[in-house]
Parts: C-alpha cells; sequence; structure tokens
C-alpha cells in the first residue's frame, strides 16, 4: 500500500465522540494519545474514522466510518489535557459530512473487511487503507452514497 508519490490514506478507529471532538478542533487523536500513529502519516495524507462505538468505554455500538479529512503538516504536538493526560495530536482539516456510514453498508465493496481477520487489524487503532477503499469511505461520507448502494 505504500506508495512513493501522492499522498497515503489512513485509518483511525476512535469512538463518535472523540473524533467530534477532533473534528471541533481541527486535529486528529490516536491510540489513546500516542505519537507513533500520528509520526507515520506525513502532510498531504487522508485520514479516515471508524467508530466502533458512539463513546469510550460503554457507549452504544455504532460501527461506522465519522469523519475524513487532510493531514495539514507535518507536526506533531503534546496537548495538555490536564490531570496528566498529555496526548500527541497533529492538525487536521477535515471535510464536510453528511452523516455516518456504517461499514456493513459497504463491507462487500471494501478490500478491508475481504482479508481473513480485518476486525482484529481494527483493533490496532490505525492502520493503511488502499486508495480504492479510501475512495469508496470518503465519497460515502461527503455524498451520502452509501444511501444509494
Amino acid at each position: 500500500m505504500t506508495t512513493t508519490n501522492g499522498p497515503r490514506y489512513w485509518l483511525g478507529v476512535v469512538s463518535q465522540a472523540h473524533v467530534e471532538r477532533g473534528v471541533a478542533g481541527g486535529f486528529a487523536q490516536l491510540c489513546h494519545g500516542k505519537a507513533a500513529p500520528l509520526r507515520r502519516m506525513r502532510a498531504g495524507d487522508w485520514l479516515v474514522y471508524y467508530s466502533p462505538t458512539e463513546r469510550m468505554g460503554g457507549g452504544a455500538r455504532l460501527q461506522a466510518f465519522t469523519a475524513v479529512g487532510q493531514l495539514v503538516d507535518d507536526r506533531v504536538y503534546a496537548f495538555d489535557l490536564g490531570g496528566g493526560f498529555v496526548p500527541s495530536r497533529r492538525d487536521v482539516r477535515y471535510a464536510p459530512v453528511v452523516a455516518p456510514v456504517p461499514i456493513a453498508a459497504l463491507a462487500g465493496r471494501l478490500h478491508l473487511t475481504a482479508r481473513p481477520g480485518w476486525g482484529m487489524a481494527l483493533r490496532r487503532g490505525h492502520l493503511e487503507l488502499d486508495a480504492h477503499d479510501f475512495a469508496l469511505v470518503s465519497t460515502a461520507l461527503t455524498e451520502g452514497a452509501a444511501a444509494r448502494l
């Protein structure tokens, strides 16, 4: 999946409530604030969020793609949230989203879900998507295409 030219496409697994905070603040935060996943991405790369739940630690199941945005620059920075929690973040320019897109609406067409053990791969919290899957998901999020499938 790695390309030498052009952007790469990434999937972050984050609760919908946390995605909404990131979209409102123009930032990405992954894997409980770890810097390593953010450092894998470069300016111009794209990030899609998949939200298994509405809230972290007990929210209702959602299992939907919830946001898409492009990395603004290469800066990874610490952000003090208080109480000793200082997660790493990246700035992202998010696209307007029509509505969350249930993964089930796209599962038969995604390369991601065709792989054995794809659900376990999501548990890592951050993985690379191929261009086909990114195009399918981002179009569904921004144009509502999933509703027309």
